[in-house]
């Protein structure tokens, strides 16, 4: 029986440290205080230029998927629409240094006599310190009314991952990062909140 206990134990361990892994979404929302209809919305991107990349398509399909979860309709183009979302993805790139160097050397001695003991020790950092490429990625949306080009909601949402890890892929952060960004649509005007 302790040896089940302490496998359940090990196991919500685990989990528990997997989970803190996950970089928390920063997320900011602008809007004018009243209700938001749901009508029809088209996506398209803030530089024209991208409409046709797959990565907009891959960012479109994950706020898409988030407003169809809230009941607006998509439309297949903007002549078509009541509102259009214009989105725009960003990713920047910056290393932090790490916590020292990674391999410390100690050098210790000590002696004794009788009951008396003595001890010292030295310790000095061989190596340069570590580096980590972090990768900072921020979905912007803007709802719009077609007809006037009023912005009627913002938002931003970004997070922070390392470089090579599975929180820095592009596609799965842009979803996680639109999932956060319409949670509680359409959220307190101009707080920032934190999104775990």
């Amino acid at each position: 029986m302790p040896l089940r206990r302490l496998a359940v134990f090990t196991v919500a361990l685990l989990l528990a440290g997997c989970a803190a892994q996950v970089p928390p979404v920063q997320v900011t929302r602008f809007h004018l205080g009243q209700p938001l209809a749901r009508g029809d919305v088209a996506v398209e991107p803030r530089n024209p230029t991208e409409a046709n990349s797959l990565e907009f398509r891959n960012w479109a399909e994950a706020v898409s998927a988030e407003l169809a979860r809230l009941g607006f309709r998509l439309a297949p183009g903007v002549a078509r629409s009541e509102l259009v979302a214009v989105i725009d993805v960003t990713r920047a790139f910056r290393s932090e240094m790490g916590g020292g160097s990674p391999v410390s050397v100690g050098i210790g001695g000590g002696g004794f006599g009788g009951n008396v003991g003595i001890g010292g020790g030295v310790s000095f950092p061989i190596g340069k310190a570590k580096s980590r490429d972090l990768v900072m990625t921020e979905l912007s949306v803007q709802l719009k009314r077609r007809s006037e080009g009023t912005v009627i909601w913002e938002g931003r949402a970004r997070s922070e991952a390392r470089a090579g890890t599975p929180y820095a892929e592009p596609s799965a952060t842009v979803r996680r990062l639109a999932a956060a960004l319409f949670d509680d649509f359409p959220g307190e005007s101009g707080r920032t909140v934190t999104v775990k």
